[in-house]
């Protein structure tokens, strides 16, 4: 009996009517959307595909954590310069990565080529780059570190190190929205 207990809010959902419900489910979009839009508008303000996003290892320590939650911009017209925390992608590899500006070329012509260490590893990034490719380039960029909050991306390392949390986490949270009356 103390089973059932611990689910009585099913029976808050069992006794809502269709109306409540679709109201609930309304509700629940609106966040989603709302979510959407702020990320969008993040976008659009910071120049950058991606304005936020979580160290994922430990290769800038000191300067970052694992789990520190970077604030990005992407100002094109704003030149890369040694000593910049850029966040950049590689061709065939998902994830972005996190590291300082080493060196700098600049050609007459205007184009920028640049290489990238973490502060923590032994070597420049060279090894991780596509095979055959020595420089970044503006192309590969998607943002600038210009802020950072600490720990606090340690949700988003556990949700992807554990997917069960994850789906944990946000059946609550549907739930929770779901049974939530106001």
């Amino acid at each position: 009996m103390e089973f059932l207990d611990k689910f009585s809010f099913l029976d808050d959902v069992r006794r809502m009517n269709k109306r409540q419900l679709y109201y609930q489910v309304l509700n629940f979009g609106m966040i989603v959307s709302s979510a959407l839009m702020i990320w969008k508008g993040l976008m659009v303000v910071t120049g950058s595909e991606s304005p936020i996003v979580v160290v994922l290892s430990g290769s800038m320590e000191p300067a970052f954590h694992r789990g520190d939650l970077l604030v990005l911009t992407n100002n094109k017209q704003d030149p890369i310069r040694v000593g910049d925390i850029v966040v950049f992608k590689i061709e065939g590899r998902e994830i972005p990565i996190v590291h300082r500006c080493l060196k700098v070329h600049e050609r007459e012509n205007g184009t920028i080529k640049f290489l990238t260490k973490g502060d923590n590893n032994e070597v420049d990034d060279r090894g991780l780059y596509a095979k055959g490719q020595s420089w970044l380039e503006n192309k590969d960029v998607v943002g600038r570190a210009k802020g950072f909050v600490p720990y606090i991306g340690m949700v988003t390392i556990l949700m992807n190190d554990y997917p069960k949390f994850k789906y944990l986490v946000l059946g609550v949270l549907g739930l929770f929205v779901l049974c939530h009356r106001e």
